[in-house]
């Protein structure tokens, strides 16, 4: 918790005085256009009455799982995963933006080792995920020495497909939590030419303990039971290059830590990992970006690696 803080907080102090232009004004900083992260969330709210359109597409490779002391073990099998989540985002008032995200998601897996019904080494099963509500107010906006500063409050509701689940089908038909999730946090963002800078530190809890549920974008299928909470940490940098094009990088993690409102005999899980991306401005309504999240460390968690595209159309 205290490396996550200081991290935090390094993003603020990078916008200090210490990078101040000498004959700057107290005023929002023009920078390049960009997409924005796919993983990270962005802080600057959409100016109000303008909506935005967000489809991703996405494939996840199970590669194995994380041990209690960080080593790389087998998965056990072949475990893939395809989704098509799909956020709007509408600017609410001034300062305040909301939106929403729920998507397709397609499971499959063979030649699993281990199976719950005897015989059984191969299932797929699809359906929808649960939906997500998100709602940002903008605290501090970005000046040639602050950075900007959001709220972000998320409820996430169990629409996917988490009861009555069959054996037969190697638990790859859970597609949702189970229970209602709650999330809330900071957005941080910040010019710092070349490069624009963003982090995200955010507190999840649920309503009760459930059960295993697919990670959007990260590593989709078969995430750890969610019985603990969860310390979600994100950094990104875009650094405009040449023409329309922007180079990507981001650091997402996620850290389960001590319930706030229920027990739970489960072991913690933590994961890291990077998304190296591409971006290209096609004009000011429409870009898009590919990038691969690889998850490179943990422990008691799934790795896998996944390729996502997105395309942004701004009305």
């Amino acid at each position: 918790m205290r490396i996550l803080l200081t991290m935090f907080l390094g993003l603020w102090m990078a916008a200090g005085p210490g990078f101040r232009v000498a004959a700057a004004a107290d005023a929002p900083l023009e920078h390049p256009a960009t997409a924005g992260p796919i993983i990270a969330d962005t802080a600057v709210p959409t100016p109000p009455g303008q909506l935005i359109i967000q489809p991703f597409w996405s494939l996840g490779f199970m590669a194995g799982n994380f041990s209690p002391s960080w080593r790389r073990v087998s998965a056990g099998g072949n475990f893939r995963s395809f989704q098509i989540p799909i956020k709007i985002t509408y600017g609410l008032f001034q300062d305040v933006e909301i939106y929403g995200q729920m998507g397709f998601i397609h499971n499959w897996a063979n030649q699993v080792q281990e199976s719950g019904a005897p015989g059984h080494r191969s299932a797929s099963f699809s359906g929808v995920s649960d939906l997500a509500l998100v709602l940002k107010y903008q605290l501090i906006e970005e000046t040639t020495w602050r950075p900007t500063v959001t709220t972000f409050l998320n409820l996430d509701l169990p629409t996917g497909h988490h009861f009555r689940t069959n054996p037969a089908r190697l638990g790859i038909d859970v597609l949702g939590g189970g229970s209602c999730a709650f999330t809330g946090g900071f957005n941080l963002s910040k010019w710092l030419g070349p490069v624009y800078l963003y982090s995200n530190l955010w507190y999840s809890f649920s309503s009760r303990e459930h059960g295993n549920s697919p990670r959007l974008l990260t590593s989709p299928l078969m995430a750890p039971v969610l019985s603990w909470d969860v310390i979600t940490w994100n950094m990104a940098a875009e650094w405009p290059l040449s023409g329309k094009w922007v180079a990507l990088l981001e650091f997402y993690s996620s850290y389960e830590v001590n319930p706030l409102f229920h027990r739970t005999h489960q072991l913690p899980s933590i994961l890291m990992g990077l998304l190296p991306g591409i971006e290209y401005i096609f004009n000011p309504r429409w870009s898009c970006e590919l990038g691969v999240a690889i998850d490179l460390a943990g422990k008691n968690s799934l790795y896998g690696y996944t390729p996502i595209f997105t395309v942004i159309m701004t009305y």
